[in-house]
């Protein structure tokens, strides 16, 4: 009865050594994840022309450059080392620090730029928080409301003082 019994053990746990290694091989047919692509330092600079501490540099396949000589745009815009954009109807413009103009001639200024990403953060935060905007306008507007309340009743209350005092 002991040989029995330890046949049996010695079976049943070759059973669930063999279920313990098929559950970790992939079944045929079921896709693997796809590696995630690791962010590189050159990721989210955008290829164009930028004033950047007072030079202009060049982007082009995310590697930068200081400008040594004129670069002329594909649409006829020529840009100087010294930061002037000349486009083709002539037009000359001087580029400050942050401003910013893509390789196809299209000038953005610095103000454009953050206006552009405050617009976009402010539609983000609508979509995420509905509704939420409009009542913490609300909340600042009441609390303004109430502080000049204090304020003019302090005002009256020191009137009503200096009154007493003459």
């Amino acid at each position: 009865m002991n040989i029995k019994n330890s046949l049996f053990y010695a079976f049943a746990l070759a059973l669930l050594n063999i279920a313990g290694v098929q559950a970790q091989t992939a079944r045929p047919g079921r896709v693997q994840p796809k590696p995630r692509a690791v962010a590189s330092a050159t990721e989210g600079i955008k290829d164009g022309i930028s004033m950047q501490k007072g030079r202009v540099v060049l982007t082009e396949l995310g590697i930068s450059n200081p400008l040594t000589a004129d670069k002329k745009l594909i649409n006829g815009t020529v840009i100087t080392p010294a930061g002037a954009v000349t486009t083709p109807d002539g037009t000359t413009t001087q580029i400050a620090e942050g401003d910013y103009v893509s390789l196809t001639g299209r000038v953005t200024s610095r103000k454009a730029i953050a206006d552009a990403d405050s617009i976009a953060k402010v539609m983000v935060f609508d979509a995420k928080y509905p509704g939420k905007r409009k009542k913490m306008e609300e909340a600042a507007a009441k609390k303004a409301k109430e502080k000049a309340k204090r304020d003019e009743e302090k005002a009256k209350a020191k009137a009503k003082a200096e009154k007493k005092k003459k």
